[in-house]
């Protein structure tokens, strides 16, 4: 079977949401969203999943709307910060030098063996469920990153960049290989800036 995982588009920052952080899309997000779609539209989905969180949501919407095909909430592919109180854009940390040092030595301390388990069960559990079929997946960078290195042989780390809205396509095989077809598409955001 055939697996789109998508990476939502830009959000807002969030510096204290005084509970869980779940920004919506900035304008720019929401013109990568359609530009997401658009691209998408000639292509044949069987099914849309879509994480629970906000982002993920409003991105997943134009192509819901574009294929006629509306996404289904899967829990295990939101990101594994979603409890966290702030949500600061990658370009935005990096602006910031020293959040930016901070943000990489928490990601190299940290245990991503719990999300990255939840994320891959999930994952599996969609291919088991869609056998032969077509699926995409509106997510985010952590569960890209950790389904990628999954199929890499990695172990489960943040050890690239996607893009807001790429696309990264993989291969499940009945007999549980697992295979990458490309990994971080963004053709469809030129123009955008």
């Amino acid at each position: 079977m055939d697996l789109l995982l998508v990476r939502h588009a830009r959000p807002v920052r969030i510096d204290d949401a005084g509970g869980p952080a779940d920004p919506e899309l900035t304008d720019l997000g929401h013109r990568q969203a359609k530009a997401m779609a658009d691209w998408l539209a000639e292509e044949h989905f069987d099914k849309l999943y879509v994480s629970p969180m906000v982002r993920a949501r409003q991105t997943a919407a134009p192509l819901e709307q574009t294929l006629g095909l509306p996404a289904e909430v899967v829990e295990g592919v939101q990101e594994y910060d979603a409890a966290d109180h702030h949500y600061i854009p990658m370009e935005d940390l990096k602006a910031d030098k020293q959040r930016w040092r901070d943000f990489i030595v928490e990601q190299q301390q940290e245990d991503m063996s719990a999300f990255a388990d939840l994320v891959v069960s999930s994952i599996e559990d969609l291919i088991g469920r869609n056998r032969g079929q077509r699926i995409a997946v509106i997510c985010h960078g952590g569960v890209v990153n950790v389904w990628a290195a999954k199929v890499l042989g990695l172990a489960p780390s943040m050890f690239f960049e996607p893009h807001y809205t790429s696309i990264s396509r993989f291969v499940a095989a009945s007999s549980g290989e697992r295979s990458i077809q490309s990994l971080n598409e963004v053709a469809h955001l030129r123009g955008l800036g």
